[in-house]
This record gives C-alpha cells, sequence and structure tokens, in this order.
C-alpha cells in the first residue's frame, strides 16, 4: 500500500537526513521508494523539506498529493504542509517549537518535544532522529527493530554517534507510544 511522507523544517535540523533514513529502511527491506529533497536556497536557517513515496509496487510519480504523515520541525512548515495531510492522517510535531499548533479535526496528532528531549539527552543535533522514533512508534510500517537497523546502517561510519543517536530515536518511538 503507498504510504506518502513529508519531512519539514529548517534548513540544519537534519529534515532532509530523517526523511533518507526512511527511505533507506524501505529500500533495504524490499519497498519501492522516491526520495526527493527540496532546499535550493532556502538551506541554512530557512525552510527544508523532503518527501518519501513508499509502495510494494512500483512508484509512477514522485509527487505528493495527499500525506499519510507529515513530520514538521518548525510553524512555518506545520502551515505550508498541514492542509495536504489527508483525513485520518498523522502530524508528528515537535512541541518544543511548535507551541501553537492548530487544531486538526480529523487528524491523528502526534507532539513530541524533540529538542527538549535531546538537550537532556546531551544530543544537540539529535532531534531529527527522535522525530524519527515517534514517526516509528505512529506507524506500523516497520518494526522498531528494523528502523534501528536502518539507522545504524546509515551511521556505520560515524560510531560516535550511535549511543545519542539510538538514544534520541527511543526516546521519540517512546513519546509517541504514550510510554
Amino acid at each position: 500500500m503507498l504510504q506518502q511522507f513529508i519531512f519539514a523544517g529548517f534548513g540544519g535540523q537534519g529534515i532532509l537526513t530523517a526523511g533518507l533514513l526512511l527511505a533507506n529502511t524501505a529500500s533495504v527491506h524490499g519497498k519501492e521508494v522516491i526520495w526527493m529533497p527540496s532546499y535550493g536556497s532556502e538551506m541554512r536557517g530557512g525552510t527544508a523539506n523532503c518527501s518519501v513515496k513508499i509502495d510494494d509496487e512500483m512508484i509512477s510519480s514522485p509527487f505528493i498529493k495527499k500525506i499519510d504523515y507529515l513530520v514538521v520541525m518548525n510553524k512555518p512548515s506545520l502551515d505550508k504542509f498541514l492542509p495536504q495531510v489527508k483525513e485520518g492522517g498523522t502530524v508528528i510535531m515537535d512541541s518544543s517549537i511548535i507551541t501553537d499548533a492548530p487544531e486538526m479535526p480529523g487528524l491523528h496528532r502526534v507532539c513530541v518535544p524533540a529538542n527538549e528531549i535531546c538537550e537532556k539527552l546531551k544530543n544537540a543535533r539529535g532531534a531529527n532522529i527522535c522525530m524519527l522514533g515517534a514517526l516509528a512508534g505512529s506507524s506500523d510500517l516497520f518494526t522498531k527493530e528494523e528502523y534501528e537497523a536502518g539507522i545504524n546502517d546509515y551511521f556505520a561510519g560515524k560510531p560516535q554517534f550511535h549511543e545519542g543517536n539510538m538514544a534520541a530515536f527511543e526516546e521519540g518511538y517512546q513519546c509517541a507510544k504514550g510510554e
């Protein structure tokens, strides 16, 4: 079944990396995947986003019309993409940055204080991985272990990030699960 994701936030928050981690995990598990970044002149503090489409069958178009999962790390991105989330879709937001989100009738809303969590973990750059953990806890696309394997594979050449990334992922996962 086709699943469509948008990851969005400020440039430098690891938005593109979070989307790429999802895409790589899907690819390793035999899914058809399209990952399309969008940043251009918006990089370094402006908004950045990427779309990820995952399906069991060939995907005919990279463009997303209706979002199943929106992962947002700033208010401008929430405002931009919220109208595109389909009825029954999921919005995962960094509630340490987005403090004034509108009502979202008909949508599943997951608030994760990713920046606050990562400050406590002393992993300031791990908020994107925390949000990926929240996505894992909010969906049944892959198992928690499959996501963790994808993260480990992606960062295999950077073992110094392993412990911090796994802690951030776990916190985001538990937050989404309400544990």
